[in-house]
C-alpha cells in the first residue's frame, strides 16, 4: 500500500485507490493513514469525528466506515487477482482500535523525514552543496499543504501542524544552505513569497533581510525588519529577538555579522 498525505491525500492498494470519497470515511482513512502500520484507538477516531461530543451510535457508526474502506480494498484486491491477502489483512482490527497495513509500500511523510535527515546531516558536516541539493529533493514531495482535501478535526489538525513545521524546517535549512552557498539573489523571488506567506516568522525574515543586503539592497532588508517589527508588536505585544536585532543593528552598520536565527539557524554574511 502506498500512502501520500503531503498534499492531497492518496491512498493506493496495488496502484488503485482506496479513498472513499465521502468526508466521513475520508477523515478515518486521512487519520490511519498518518499513523500507519501503528494502532489507532476507536477512542481516538471517535475524537476526531465528532469531538467531545459524539452520538450515542458513535461506535457503530465508525464501524460502517471502516466497512466502507474494507469494501474498496476488497475491490483494489479483486482487481489485482490478489487471493492470498484480504481487506481485514490490510485494514487489521485489534484490541481497542485499528492499524492499517502498508506490507513495505512506500509512506511519503516518512520518505520526507528520511531525506531531510540526510540534508541535516549535510548541513552538520559543513556539505552544504550536498544539504541544499537533499534538503530540495525532500521538500519536492510536497504537492500542497498536508491533507488539504480532509475535514480536518482534533487529531489531525494536530498531526497537519506537526507536518507542517517539520517542512518550515527543512525549507529554512535549505535556504540557509543556499545563502552559505552565495545564491542569494536567486533566493530573493522565493523569500518574498515566504516572508508574506509567515508574516511572524523570525527565521525567514532574517534570512530575506540577508539576502536583500547581500544584493546590495540595504534600505528593503532594514524596512523588512521594521514590517516585521511593527506586525510583531501590534500582534503580539512583542518585540524581534535578540538574534535578529543584532543583524538589524549589523546591516546599519554594513558590516553584517554571524548572527542566530530564531529558528537556531545561523546566517552568515559576507
Amino acid at each position: 500500500m502506498d500512502i501520500e498525505v503531503l498534499g492531497t491525500l492518496s491512498v493506493r492498494e496495488n496502484g488503485v485507490s482506496i479513498a472513499p470519497t465521502a468526508p466521513k470515511p475520508r477523515q478515518v482513512l486521512g487519520l490511519l493513514a498518518l499513523h500507519a502500520d501503528q494502532v489507532v484507538s476507536v477512542a481516538t477516531l471517535i475524537e476526531e469525528l465528532w469531538g467531545e461530543s459524539p452520538p450515542r451510535s458513535a461506535r457503530t457508526t465508525l464501524q460502517t466506515y471502516v466497512l466502507q474502506l474494507r469494501e474498496l480494498i476488497s475491490e483494489a484486491l479483486a482487481r489485482d487477482g490478489n487471493e492470498r491477502c484480504t481487506a481485514k489483512d490490510i485494514l487489521v482490527t485489534l484490541p481497542g482500535g485499528y492499524r492499517l497495513e502498508t506490507r513495505h509500500g512506500t509512506v511519503d511523510y516518512r520518505e520526507f523525514e528520511r531525506r531531510a535527515g540526510a540534508g541535516y546531516r549535510a548541513m552538520d558536516a559543513e556539505d552544504y552543496a550536498g544539504a541544499a541539493r537533499r534538503l530540495a529533493d525532500a521538500l519536492s514531495l510536497w504537492t500542497g499543504l498536508a491533507l488539504t482535501d480532509i475535514q480536518a478535526g482534533s487529531r489531525i489538525a494536530i498531526e497537519i501542524k506537526g507536518l507542517e513545521e517539520a517542512r518550515l524546517c527543512a525549507l529554512d535549512q535549505r535556504i540557509e544552505a543556499d545563502l552559505r552557498l552565495g545564491r542569494h539573489r536567486e533566493l530573493l523571488s522565493e523569500l518574498t513569497v515566504l516572508v508574506s506567506q509567515h508574516r511572524m516568522h523570525e527565521s525567514l525574515h532574517g534570512q530575506f533581510m540577508l539576502a536583500l543586503h547581500r544584493s546590495g539592497r540595504r534600505g528593503e532588508a532594514l524596512h523588512v525588519y521594521q514590517r516585521l517589527r511593527s506586525t510583531l508588536v501590534s500582534e503580539l505585544g512583542l518585540e524581534p529577538s535578540s538574534a535578529l536585532s543584532r543583524l538589524q543593528r549589523s546591516i546599519l552598520v554594513t558590516r553584517p555579522e554571524a548572527v542566530v536565527t530564531a529558528g537556531g539557524a545561523r546566517l552568515v554574511a559576507g
